[in-house]
């Protein structure tokens, strides 16, 4: 599969500008890691790009749908990954790429919020802020905590050095993301 092909999926089940955006984040940050890792970068950016491609569409069957679709064009890999990016579901980390994408999942969407709420966003943030912030039970709610320590943990990674990484990827492509202000009931 190509990154094309892909994007195409993806673009056939979501429309919404942050699930777009969320994706496009978390395939740059995998395509970094996987370039410093030495593992396949195409590979990698594309399980990032559609770990959650079926979460707008089919919000019941995520994230089934997009699995079993990748299963049908022979993604195997892919599509464990995908099936595992989240520990409550009980899949088994059986991969370098299964334990990445549950590492750089909630984190990389968390960072992305702390950027929004600066009026300098990503340009000066760092993983010292963004561990305060992880602490601040109420801001980016919806941002499951544990998933990100477990994540770190699973990786095998120190979770600052991880932070400060995402967000040395995200500085690299902070044009192309555009990232705009939250709303007040969105942090």
């Amino acid at each position: 599969m190509t990154r094309d092909e892909a994007r195409a999926i993806l673009e056939q089940m979501t429309t919404s500008e942050s699930l777009l955006r969320h994706a496009r984040t978390v395939e740059l940050v995998m395509e970094a890691y996987a370039n410093k890792l030495g593992e396949n970068t195409e590979e990698w950016a594309i399980a990032g790009l559609l770990h959650d491609a079926d979460y707008q569409a089919y919000p019941e069957q995520h994230p089934n749908v997009i699995v079993n679709q990748l299963r049908e064009k022979g993604e195997e890999r892919i599509a464990h990954a995908i099936s595992a990016h989240y520990t409550h579901w009980d899949v088994p980390y059986e991969t370098t790429l299964d334990k990445a994408l549950i590492a750089c999942d909630e984190i990389t969407g968390f960072i992305v919020a702390c950027a929004q709420v600066r009026p300098q966003r990503l340009e000066g943030l760092g993983a010292k802020s963004v561990m305060k912030k992880l602490k601040t039970s109420g801001f980016a709610a919806s941002v499951d905590r544990e998933e990100v320590r477990i994540g770190a943990e699973l990786f095998g990674v120190d979770l600052k050095e991880h932070i400060d990484f995402i967000i040395g990827v995200l500085q690299q492509h902070q044009s192309e993301l555009q990232l705009e202000p939250l709303e007040q009931d969105e942090a």
